[in-house]
């Protein structure tokens, strides 16, 4: 009789890989990136596991929206105080945070428990083409 395989967490093979963001789309990477950071692209892949790879992004200031999202999209952020709910469009994130639009998109495709909490601190976002892991020697994004 055939087990289904089950990976453990000390068996996991974590890697690196490095992604350009120039240009992309951002919920069409932002998709591609969270399978990464689960582990999904793995014949390994286990649900309850952390077994996904530790995923750069550079060039977070050039993504792309369609459409009329780049004036209309909006991100809400509540401060904790009363009536202290902040609201931004995409432009306005691009000027004040760029790399935070990615960090969202990313980190709404991942489960919303601990093991997704886990997962995005995976995720590196840089503004520009400069990033300080070049010791983990970053691989290509498998696309």
């Amino acid at each position: 009789m055939l087990k289904t395989y089950s990976a453990k967490t000390d068996e996991v093979q974590k890697e690196w890989y490095i992604v350009d963001a120039d240009g992309q789309t951002v919920g069409r990477l932002a998709v591609q990136i969270a399978n990464v950071l689960r582990g999904k692209h793995k014949p390994t892949y286990t649900p309850h596991i952390d077994s996904g790879d530790n995923v750069i992004i550079i060039n977070a200031e050039k993504v792309v929206v369609s459409g009329k999202k780049y004036e209309e999209k909006l991100y809400r952020h509540h401060t904790g105080y009363i009536g202290g709910i902040k609201t931004f469009t995409f432009r306005q994130m691009m000027e004040r945070k760029p790399e935070r639009i990615m960090e969202i998109a990313v980190r709404g495709m991942l489960p919303h428990n601990r093991l997704g909490r886990q997962q995005i601190k995976k995720l590196h976002v840089y503004v520009g083409a400069e990033h300080p892991h070049e010791a983990q020697q970053p691989k290509a994004f498998p696309q």
